[in-house]
């Protein structure tokens, strides 16, 4: 099943979508209030007594509740609103971690930051986060107009060619939160999902010791990294420490650790890799990666169990 199909827009896990979830309820709020109103008035003018009427149609009623009550209203919820999430341009504070995203036609290029910016990691389509701090998101886009969106740790923002917006993130406890493109992007844009992965915080110390230790033999030179380069793969993709240095498709550097396959449509195992591998245009019409139906199921085997062991 699609890890992305079920996304719990009311159901917060940090302070960020605390203060959105909020407001939202107060606009349902509101609005079901008006349109009680509206029903109320349409009672009146359908079945009421000729006297009601009257004062339905009266200029006393049509000021008050076509122009003073809106005013009224509207600027209250204006002045609570942005009372209500000013947290969302808040500053971070200084030394908060930092991660550029970048959305590409279709998935999600991630890379952590030092403090001065540089990346000292990449991956893709996963973003993995301490628990009770926030993370400051640098979001760019390489070709169009992407919105990134986790529901229960932010609002939603766009991703604009030549331009790099901030969004703050907060996780309050551990968990693994679904993300999605929200702004139409062309072809399989709603297969574009993401996941953000939270840790507590001494686990997520160990799993970045982890993703930073020397790598294996079998990640390295396993029977499949001459076929990865034999058959082009090495010209799209990255994987740290070998010859493969490939930047037009996502980094294999940590993909047998992923939890899924393009983008959140499938989950991350040998058999999914070599369904991938050998027909993603079946899975994910549109896609940039070609299908290599020109492989044998050995070798497809082969290329499947090179890549599962980069961890």
């Amino acid at each position: 099943m699609n890890v992305q199909s079920i996304i719990p827009v009311f159901d917060p896990a940090g302070p960020y979508a605390g203060s959105i979830t909020t407001l939202s309820w107060v606009l349902i709020a509101m609005a079901a209030g008006v349109f009680a109103i509206v029903l109320a008035a349409l009672w009146i003018a359908l079945f009421g007594s000729a006297r009601l009427k009257a004062r339905l149609g009266g200029p006393v009623l049509v000021w008050a509740g076509g122009i003073v009550f809106p005013v009224v209203v509207l600027t209250l919820l204006l002045v609570y609103g942005l009372s209500l999430t000013r947290n969302l341009t808040a500053p971070v504070p200084e030394g908060a971690m930092r991660v550029r995203i970048t959305g590409e036609m279709w998935w999600w290029r991630v890379a952590y930051l030092d403090r001065q910016g540089r990346a000292t990691m990449t991956d893709a389509n996963e973003l993995h986060i301490p628990t009770g701090q926030p993370v400051l998101l640098e979001l760019e886009s390489n070709d169009v107009i992407h919105s990134f969106w986790v529901p229960r740790l932010s609002g939603k923002l766009d991703m604009v060619p030549g331009r790099r917006n901030r969004l703050p993130i907060q996780a309050d406890r551990p968990g693994v939160y679904a993300g999605q493109c929200a702004e139409y992007c062309g072809g399989p844009h709603a297969l574009m999902g993401f996941v953000v992965v939270a840790h507590a915080p001494a686990d997520f110390a160990a799993f970045m010791a982890a993703r930073r230790a020397p790598r294996s033999a079998a990640a390295r030179d396993g029977a499949g990294a001459a076929l990865f380069r034999q058959s082009g793969c090495a010209a799209c993709h990255r994987i740290a420490g070998t010859a493969a240095n490939g930047a037009a498709g996502p980094d294999l550097t940590h993909v047998g650790s992923r939890r899924s396959l393009g983008a959140g449509i499938l989950s991350n195992n040998k058999g999914t890799m070599i369904g991938w591998i050998g027909d993603s245009q079946s899975i994910k019409p549109g896609n940039r990666m070609p299908s290599y139906k020109m492989l044998s199921a050995q070798q497809l085997d082969r290329l499947a169990t090179y890549l599962d062991a980069q961890k």
